[in-house]
């Protein structure tokens, strides 16, 4: 049986596809139906670019459904998704690509140009476009294309996506991320954060980092839920849209900045279901503000662009203000000295390893933690 990504999610899809995946701010609305038809037609498009099986696809575009849909047809198509972060400069562009070597790289329109020059450069054969407004000419293509007939079968541990390192210590390098891995993550964090095919999930995040696209994505098609997909943050946006949502996943200063408006009350978010905070440390401070104003406890985790997440605050029981929670199911985590490996008692600050279904290329991980 393939355990290719894209199966996994159709899995949970509703049985009536007419039901919304993707909710535009403008109103709009991208069904299921329209999710496998479109994620087909971009899965064929790819095919008919001579993108193959286990081949890389790179993308530095804006967020849009559209990206979405390359994200989804790449995984249909056997590819390996490399998303690309929009603020990465020509030179971080030309080692990126030199270094995945994928078989297509798509960009922004307005950048066609220097990027042809810099893909030719480094031996990317083929360079498309994708706007913001589902313009360009990858779109085009996929609006002659079929809907591939059937989804590349894919083994647990081939690859799905490729999420370069934010490269502290270093040149960023690729985290090598299967279609295990991904599921893997994507199905516990469904469970543990009781997402249903009625949720809907305010996303005002990026989807070129494993925030975004692999917990906020990737866990709203593993539920059959839908999304209220807004481009970026905005705090006039989100208050708007708030009432209609059930569950927002953002970071620390979505948050502050939410607290600092006078008319995000209690009122506002009393039939919310969840928040969910990541990607930086959030503060004792702002947890307890924002339960004091909303009722509502901000639910902390912890993951890694190798690993995706790791930890969480439990859904029932108490969320500690500054704490990131225990570890996920399937998920083992121990705190140890650096220099003798040994296991160190709570408490203890030392080195973080990590071994699970989630861990890119089945790699034990290391970094610092207090052991608690």
């Amino acid at each position: 049986m393939s355990e290719n990504l894209f199966t996994i999610f159709r899995r949970s899809f509703p049985a009536d596809l007419g039901r919304p995946f993707i909710e535009r701010p403008d109103g709009g609305v991208l069904s299921y139906g329209d999710v496998l038809d479109l994620s087909g037609r971009v899965a064929q498009a790819l095919v008919d670019l001579g993108v193959k099986p286990g081949d890389r696809v790179a993308a530095q575009v804006e967020k849009s459904p559209e990206a979405l849909l390359l994200y989804l047809g790449s995984l249909r198509a056997g590819a390996a998704f490399l998303p690309l972060n929009t603020a990465y400069t020509p030179g971080e562009i030309r080692y990126f690509l030199g270094d995945a070597e994928p078989a297509l790289f798509v960009c922004r329109p307005e950048l066609e140009a220097p990027m042809r020059e810099l893909a030719k450069a480094v031996g990317t054969p083929r360079v498309e476009t994708l706007g913001e407004a589902g313009d360009g000419s990858l779109m085009v293509l996929v609006g002659t294309a079929q809907v591939l007939e059937q989804d590349v079968p894919r083994a647990r541990d081939d690859l799905a996506a490729i999420l370069y390192t934010s490269g502290t210590t270093g040149r960023s390098k690729g985290a090598m991320l299967s279609h295990g891995n991904l599921a893997s993550n994507a199905l516990t964090l469904r469970d543990a954060w009781r997402f249903t095919a009625e949720d809907r999930l305010l996303h005002a995040l990026p989807i070129f980092h494993t925030h975004g696209l692999f917990v906020a994505t990737n866990v709203t098609l593993a539920a059959g839920s839908s999304l209220l997909f807004l481009p970026r943050f905005d705090s006039d946006e989100i208050m708007r849209l708030l009432p209609k949502a059930t569950v927002m996943m953002g970071v620390p200063t979505f948050y502050t900045r939410l607290l600092a408006r006078p008319d995000f009350t209690r009122d506002l978010v009393a039939h919310m279901r969840l928040f969910v905070s990541g990607s930086a440390p959030l503060s004792a401070e702002t947890h307890k503000e924002f339960q004091e104003r909303t009722g509502h406890a901000i639910l902390e985790r912890y993951g890694m662009t190798e690993t995706s997440m790791n930890t969480s605050n439990p859904y029932d029981g108490e969320r500690i203000p500054g704490s990131v929670g225990l570890a996920l199911p399937g998920v083992e985590i121990r705190i140890t000295d650096p220099e003798t490996g040994a296991a160190l008692p709570q408490g203890e600050v030392g080195m973080i390893e990590v071994r699970g279904p989630n861990v890119f290329r089945n790699r034990r991980l290391r970094g610092t933690l207090r052991a608690s």
